[in-house]
């Protein structure tokens, strides 16, 4: 079979490619491995019509590419978490404590959290997202961890402490394992205001769901879209393209637009790119996670003055944040992702429902359905978000992001950070940029 381009991959950062492609009248199919679209974004809904997101949910203000295609599809941009009344959670070695503020930390760690968050903020703001190989001195600002950096600013146990709570409630790596230049880069992204700020990258959702950006797309594409089509070669040349399929079927094209999360990814067979282009596909890496979402009949906890922000020092459970009414979300970090797997799928639920009753107390046990997905394991993931180790921003480089007709990449691992926004953002680049170079 023979287009214009083939784009592997229907999650987010593939769909939007191939709208765009569509749009502009090139004739483009696209192979995916899963029988559904959306990638790391799916949804379900409960018997009394409130939807479910169980992978990707939430955006910031500055995520205008995304927040640009959900206005495209008809869709509303509405408030998310932060702007929900209570106070945070934390449950900690030492006991639990609900407050805003860091309610066990000591007013010296308070103190040295401040001073720290402003010279971070500072530092942020002297890096460009879009070329940190940039800066100055960006080789020692990779080659440090964000807690040695801290450690070496004077932080308190305290803030160390809470920078590596904040990491596990995200499912990210710890920031013992974390590139410090990986981390300024992010916020400069963000604006370069200090550390992580669920007001500034999680303030926002799709009320309609964020599954629903993917359906809507994967609608409006129709056929071109096949399903059940997992891709295991793909021959790049000037002179043509082919993909070949896990059951030998072969497509031709004039370009291809790789949206295959960079660990599904290392199982493809690809020829006719760079080793360079290659190496540095190859050198990202995900920070393995699993979600776990709870629904409830209401928000009870904000009648006990809890905001369903919660952070769990010792638990399976890194962190938990509400979707909707009655709906909380739960992540599990990388370190502690083998307790979630090697445990039987009913005492898990038991478990981590015991953990969540740690949390919000009793009614926390009172469940109507508990929904598991365990994305670091998923063939067709392999992770669920971008994680960088000391080391890794430069040895990826630059060539991150960037395109190599006519084979074009895009996908969330290739912004600064991942998220929603960055799938977005670089699918519709990687359509922009092969519309001007390969497409007729």
């Amino acid at each position: 079979m023979k287009c214009d381009v083939i784009v592997a991959g229907a999650g987010l950062a593939g769909l939007s490619a191939a709208r765009d492609l569509m749009n502009q009248g090139t004739d483009v199919i696209v192979l995916e491995a899963r029988n559904r679209p959306g990638g790391r974004v799916e949804q379900t809904t409960l018997a009394d019509g409130r939807i479910v997101q169980l992978g990707g949910e939430v955006i910031g203000p500055f995520h205008r590419a995304y927040v640009q295609l959900a206005e495209e599809l008809g869709l509303t941009i509405v408030p998310s978490f932060p702007q929900l009344p209570g106070e945070d959670t934390w449950v900690l070695a030492d006991g639990r404590y609900v407050g805003d503020d860091f309610p066990w930390m000591s007013d010296a760690d308070r103190e040295s959290y401040a001073a720290l968050n402003g010279e971070f903020g500072k530092l942020a703001a002297s890096v460009d997202p879009e070329d940190p190989w940039s800066h100055p001195d960006a080789e020692r600002l990779d080659r440090l961890s964000m807690a040695a950096w801290m450690r070496d600013r004077g932080a308190t146990r305290g803030v160390v402490r809470a920078r590596d709570l904040a990491m596990l409630a995200l499912s990210a790596e710890s920031i013992e394992r974390t590139s410090l230049l990986a981390e300024l880069r992010k916020e400069a992204a963000a604006g370069g205001n200090g550390f992580y700020n669920y007001e500034v990258w999680e303030c926002n959702r799709v009320a309609e769901g964020s599954a629903t950006v993917a359906l809507r797309m994967a609608e409006e594409l129709g056929h071109r879209i096949r399903y059940a089509t997992p891709v295991t070669r793909m021959r790049v040349s000037p002179q043509g393209c082919s993909v070949t399929t896990e059951t030998g079927e072969r497509f031709e094209s004039d370009a291809v637009v790789c949206a295959l999360p960079v660990g599904p990814l290392r199982h493809v067979r690809v020829e006719g790119v760079s080793d360079e282009r290659m190496q540095s596909l190859d050198r990202q890496r995900h920070a393995l996670a699993a979600k776990v979402v709870f629904t409830y009949e209401d928000s009870f906890w904000h009648e006990q003055g809890q905001n369903g922000d919660c952070y769990f020092e010792t638990a399976v459970i890194g962190g938990t944040w509400v979707q909707r009414e009655g709906i909380m979300s739960t992540l599990v970090p990388p370190e502690r992702l083998a307790a979630f797997l090697t445990t039987s799928q009913a005492q898990l639920e038991a478990e981590l429902t015991e953990e969540m009753a740690e949390a919000f107390g009793e009614r926390a046990r009172d469940t109507q359905a508990v929904f598991f997905r365990r994305w670091g394991v998923d063939p067709w993931t392999r992770g669920y978000i971008t994680g960088w180790r000391p080391g890794d921003v430069m040895s990826v480089g630059p060539l991150h992001g960037t395109h190599e007709p006519p084979f074009y990449v895009c996908g969330s691992d290739q912004w600064v950070c991942g998220y929603m926004e960055g799938a977005v953002r670089t699918g519709r680049a990687a359509a922009a940029a092969a519309l001007s170079t390969y497409v007729r």
